[in-house]
């Protein structure tokens, strides 16, 4: 690839990734502000046109997710097919590529039949972490892009068996978190607990008595166990993968956005549901997904370095 071309699809790799978490906030702050029905049960059309004729905070908010999610689209699919020309040596692009593009459609099915038939708690719970497994697969195609300058030891990791193991695990028990997450605000279980870190802090050691507190606390006591783990799992990284820095700083960097969002969520109690809080929620979580993603795809390289030797 040409050097001036290569710039361009490393600008081309940011602005993408940048514009899939536009999206994800998108969506949560439409979800957050309840304007989910700004455009009316319409779609793609925004209340019987294709440019809105009267102007409300709903219909602005609603409106400006959609037309971010078609925009970005676009440039998905210019960084999918672009780095299947230009880096099809990389043997995880085309899967990476599919996954963007397969479950980026998918969230824009889903969020396209909340607004024309509705969909229960349940159902909706799902979007976010669909649209996080886009966000990933964008993030991690951006991460091999800049990859290709080989100034860093991210295709030369040895990871032991032990490493590997809690990377899955923690990994696939995030998604659980996530669930949680979108479902304490779907069901609109935010506030059902009004105190912090306890339900209610005067009964700190009375069972939930209603089935909005059980979401509500079964959220925290999942977020409170990744808390722990990923603690765990940055200090036997701290002891033993000094001298693979990817590895060394990658626990680190999940261990700091883990524990920023268990501070957010406290404040997301205190505050009453701010909005600027609540966002910056979303935010940590989801870059702490696709960490997590990219120590995956290091696990899945360690194995294949171990097999080449």
């Amino acid at each position: 690839m040409q050097h001036r071309y290569y710039w361009i699809l490393k600008w081309v790799a940011v602005a993408t990734t940048l514009g899939m978490l536009l999206i994800l906030l998108g969506g949560a702050l439409v979800t957050k502000t309840d304007s989910g029905l700004g455009c009316g049960r319409n779609w793609p059309d925004c209340n019987g046109s294709l440019i809105p004729k009267e102007i409300t905070t709903e219909v602005l908010i609603e409106f400006s997710h959609r037309f971010v999610t078609g925009a970005v689209s676009i440039l998905v699919l210019i960084l999918v097919f672009w780095t299947w020309r230009s880096l099809s040596h990389v043997k995880e692009v085309k899967f990476l590529g599919f996954l963007a593009i397969f479950f980026l459609v998918l969230q824009a099915l889903i969020g396209a039949a909340q607004v024309l038939w509705g969909q229960g708690d349940f159902i909706l719970a799902l979007h976010f972490g669909i649209s996080l497994i886009s966000f990933a697969a964008v993030m991690l195609l951006a991460m091999i892009v800049f990859e290709v300058d080989q100034k860093f030891d991210a295709d030369r990791v040895i990871i032991r068996r032990k490493l590997k193991w809690h990377t899955i695990g923690v990994t696939l028990y995030s998604y659980i978190v996530i669930y949680t997450g979108a479902l304490v605000r779907h069901t609109g279980s935010s506030l059902t607990c009004p105190s912090w870190p306890f339900c209610y802090n005067d009964k700190p050691f009375s069972l939930p008595s209603k089935m909005y507190e059980w979401v509500h606390m079964g959220h925290r006591l999942a977020a409170l166990l990744i808390f722990i783990w990923i603690l765990y799992i940055m200090i036997h990284a701290f002891k033993h993968y000094k001298d693979q820095r990817v590895i060394y700083w990658g626990w680190i960097i999940a261990f700091i956005l883990v524990a920023l969002q268990i501070i957010a969520g406290m404040f997301i109690i205190l505050t009453q549901l701010n909005l600027v809080v609540s966002l910056l929620h979303s935010l940590f979580i989801t870059l702490l997904f696709g960490l997590l993603c990219y120590m995956i795809l290091l696990v899945a390289r360690s194995s294949y370095n171990e097999n080449k030797r």
